[in-house]
């Protein structure tokens, strides 16, 4: 949003693009939107794919082509876009194809996996990253000066370090720290004495209603907390790994989140070293989601302590990177003949399948390559076979 940048130039020539707003809750998708409504001439309508649906969109199309006809540009807003199916994306990509609508559409989730390809082609994603606590500070800070529409009219007495931790706490999310700071005043007010209305650390903690180990007293981000546990279970420190992991847990993250990541940490950092330690992230994922909190925390507990005792081995994570490299470098190369499926006659005629050798056959010692051309003596692991 800098000055002469492409986003804020857009915005000030009415002039904007199809374009997808992906971040964090609370960091400003939504605040983005509505300033391009107060600021275009065209028209806006916006819509939350978590309550609309295929009928809501229809009417807009609808409305969107009664502009057109008019020389009306129209712009749609869909909040949650990534709540929206394939069927429902479809319905729209025609009308944004052909310049009848411009989409705005706001996701948290990668809008690589969520939103249609041919959709997401027609846009540009502008990505938002999480607020750091100087920039809640002065979201903050300014909620409490407006006297139009924020706290500003009343009169509330809250000190810089008290600020500081309500910062703190909101953990990136303005939409967290403005909501906790209107409800610590809206406490205060209905129990205090009228004129003065004091803010204190007390009455933020009780407006989280829960404890103040949010990630940590310095304030760091939920993805450090998640990286710190990742490199502990790698450098096979349970204690440590275990710190990290009640960390988590007892500043509220999602269980399932941690199942998933310890997923991932199975095959990345102990791959077939322990293949066995798949089976453990996968049955702790389903136990978490089976009990819930507070009684999942000794399952997410046992796994993340069976990941950090494993033997490690990074081999397949490297030797698939290798193969992704080789895709990129030469491209979509032809699958050799020989190990193509001959499903038709046509297919038989022009070689498919010819002199392929059925494994079993040769008691799975053909001599035969599997692999394209180019690669027929690239070696991407280090071992030929698992015990």
């Amino acid at each position: 949003m800098g000055k002469e940048k492409l986003l804020r130039k857009a915005i000030e020539s009415d002039k904007v693009p199809s374009m997808i707003f992906w971040g964090p809750p609370g960091s400003g998708k939504t605040t983005l939107a509505l300033i391009i409504a107060k600021q275009t001439k065209s028209d806006f309508k916006q819509l939350s794919a978590v309550s609309s649906g295929l009928k809501e969109l229809r009417e807009i199309i609808e409305y969107a082509k009664t502009n057109e006809r008019l020389g009306i540009r129209t712009i749609l807003f869909v909040d949650e876009i990534h709540r929206w199916n394939k069927s429902q994306q479809d319905a729209l990509l025609p009308y944004v194809e052909k310049g009848i609508i411009t989409l705005i559409g706001a996701t948290t989730e990668n809008p690589s996996f969520e939103v249609i390809g041919a959709l997401l082609s027609r846009c540009r994603v502008f990505v938002l990253k999480q607020l750091d606590n100087n920039q809640l500070i002065r979201i903050l800070s300014r909620a409490l000066k407006d006297k139009e529409n924020g706290l500003g009219k009343l009169n509330v007495e809250i000190d810089k370090k008290t600020i500081e931790f309500l910062a703190q706490m909101s953990n990136g999310d303005a939409r967290v720290g403005l909501n906790a700071l209107e409800y610590a005043v809206s406490i205060q007010k209905a129990t205090g004495k009228e004129g003065v209305i004091k803010i204190t650390r007390e009455a933020i903690k009780e407006s989280f209603q829960r404890s103040n180990l949010f990630y940590d007293k310095n304030g760091e981000e939920h993805y450090n907390i998640i990286s710190a546990l990742h490199k502990s279970m790698r450098g096979s420190d349970a204690d440590a790994a275990l710190y990290w992991l009640a960390r988590m847990i007892e500043a509220g993250e999602e269980p399932l989140y941690i199942a998933r990541r310890l997923i991932r940490f199975a095959c990345e950092d102990v791959g077939l070293a322990n293949s066995r330690a798949l089976e453990q992230a996968v049955s702790a994922y389903q136990a978490c989601h089976f009990i819930g909190i507070p009684e999942c925390n000794v399952v997410l507990a046992q796994a993340v302590v069976y990941m950090a005792k494993c033997k490690k081995s990074n081999d397949l994570y490297i030797a698939y990177g290798k193969a992704a490299q080789d895709i990129k470098t030469f491209g979509n190369l032809p699958v050799p003949l020989h190990i193509r499926n001959a499903s038709t006659k046509l297919m038989k005629n022009i070689g498919y399948g010819k002199g392929y050798k059925y494994s079993p056959d040769y008691n799975y010692q053909e001599k035969q390559g599997y692999l394209p051309e180019k690669l027929k003596s690239r070696k991407y692991l280090k071992f030929n076979s698992i015990n």
